[in-house]
């Protein structure tokens, strides 16, 4: 139960700290949608998801309404697409025409995107697989709400380099297809290493084959709460620093499971996981860089980032599973550049690079986030990029990501708006040396000697 103390602690996080729900994802299994005959495929996943989502914006509004509480996003995530449409998919269009039954079902439900335009190839490729991942540029161009995801790496099963390298040219062309919107499909498409099965947030939500028929995610974000928090222990010890920031991610956890419990009972649909990711949004107070700041580095970048950044997120991990028993998803700090003011300023101080920004990424909770790099960089170096970040989630056995656009028409010293949630960037400089001879060998990466716990 929460106590009135707490209720009046909540209210003032929500109206001065910018706390809020990011998402009530509704996870929906469409492996009962699976049919050889396309049409009826897509009627199949047409009817399923409006039929189990028909009330998840309706709840989420009166949620928002009965307890004050901000949700800023009603979403859906779905089982990987390359699975469910394996039988009936011979070409990258038939999978694209799986894409616009997707978009049109979140529309006509109401939800902001939805997730699992997926295919998880972290070992191997499938025909169906290879033929989703060509159709990503294509199916990105003409939906809105549809965001697509490749997992293709693990500790368990190493680095898939033929499909890293594949993905170096499907990002580009991806840029490419989106072009007249600055790139903004590759906004929506992330790859990742050890991709989590009940992840709320997007661009890399899809439902888990090990997930029940339909569940309730909750992701919960609060970086101007932890800010506020650290400003009233200003110079003190890191142990008074490491005990504010974990009562503190206890606190937003608890907004979280408050939501997840009440979206649950309304919907009928069983609670998964609370994901208590702090993550950031342009708004003014709603950054991570500037708890970095708090903690005590001129700018993210500054010598000290990565540590501070490694105590950030394991504080918030601490307090989000002492009051949940059921945190997931990624939860801790993401470090997305456009998406996070501070982030943006340290970027145009010339205190951030990518270097550094991947340096990070092996402490915080997901990876190379919203990164605007020069739309003439090559495919190859692109996957060159995505290697990198693969192999340090292979190796530290931590979910890693890559969300990076290369802007068409754009180059370093420019910046591309694009808008809402998503901001604004600079274009980062990527190094110009070669990877082509490596990124350009057949095979896969094999996985690491501590994979073998058996």
């Amino acid at each position: 139960m929460i106590n009135i103390y707490e209720v009046q602690e909540t209210n003032e996080m929500i109206e001065k700290e910018n706390l809020d729900v990011r998402t009530i994802t509704l996870g929906i299994s469409l492996l009962d949608c699976i049919s050889s005959d396309l049409d009826e495929v897509k009627k199949n996943i047409y009817e399923k998801i409006t039929t189990v989502a028909k009330d998840l914006v309706a709840t989420g509004e009166y949620i928002e309404k009965e307890y004050g509480i901000p949700i800023v996003n009603k979403r859906i995530s779905v089982t990987p697409i390359a699975l469910v449409g394996g039988a009936a998919c011979k070409s990258p269009e038939d999978f694209t025409e799986i894409a616009k039954v997707l978009d049109k079902a979140a529309k006509e439900v109401g939800v902001n995107f939805l997730g699992g335009y997926s295919a998880l190839v972290s070992k191997g490729m499938t025909k169906a697989d290879e033929l989703l991942i060509r159709s990503i540029p294509e199916a990105l161009k003409c939906t809105e709400r549809v965001c697509s995801s490749v997992n293709l790496g693990s500790t368990k099963t190493g680095i898939n380099m033929d499909a890293v390298r594949l993905m170096g040219e499907i990002v580009l062309k991806t840029a490419e297809a989106t072009k007249e919107n600055d790139s903004l499909g590759c906004a929506k498409l992330v790859v990742f290493c050890n991709a989590p099965d009940d992840n709320p947030f997007m661009a890399g939500a899809f439902h888990g084959v090990t997930e029940a028929d339909a569940i309730i995610n909750v992701g919960v974000s609060g970086p101007g709460v932890v800010k506020n928090a650290l400003e009233k222990v200003r110079g003190e010890s890191f142990e008074v620093l490491c005990e504010t920031i974990k009562k503190t991610a206890f606190k937003v956890t608890r907004v979280g499971q408050l939501v997840a419990k009440e979206a649950s009972q309304m919907l009928g649909v069983p609670f998964g996981i609370i994901d208590l990711s702090l993550a950031p949004t342009p708004a003014v107070g709603d950054s991570v860089a500037d708890i970095l700041t708090e903690i005590g580095v001129e700018r993210p970048g500054a010598p000290g980032t990565t540590a501070a950044l490694a105590l950030l997120n394991d504080q918030v991990k601490k307090g989000g599973v002492m009051a949940s028993s059921y945190v997931g998803g990624l939860s801790g700090a993401f470090i997305p550049v456009s998406e996070d003011q501070g982030m943006i300023d340290a970027v145009e101080a010339g205190a951030l690079t990518l270097e550094k920004l991947e340096a990070m990424t092996c402490v915080c909770s997901v990876g190379l986030d919203m990164i605007a790099i020069p739309g003439d960089t090559k495919a190859t170096t692109i996957a060159g990029v995505i290697a990198d970040e693969m192999a340090i989630g292979m190796v530290n056995q931590k979910t890693t990501a890559v969300r990076i656009i290369p802007v068409i028409g754009k180059g370093v010293g420019e910046t591309v708006e694009f808008g809402g949630l998503l901001g604004y960037a600079p274009i980062m400089p990527v190094n110009s040396f070669s990877s082509d001879n490596f990124v350009n060998r057949t095979g896969r990466i094999p996985a690491p000697i501590h994979s073998f716990k058996n």
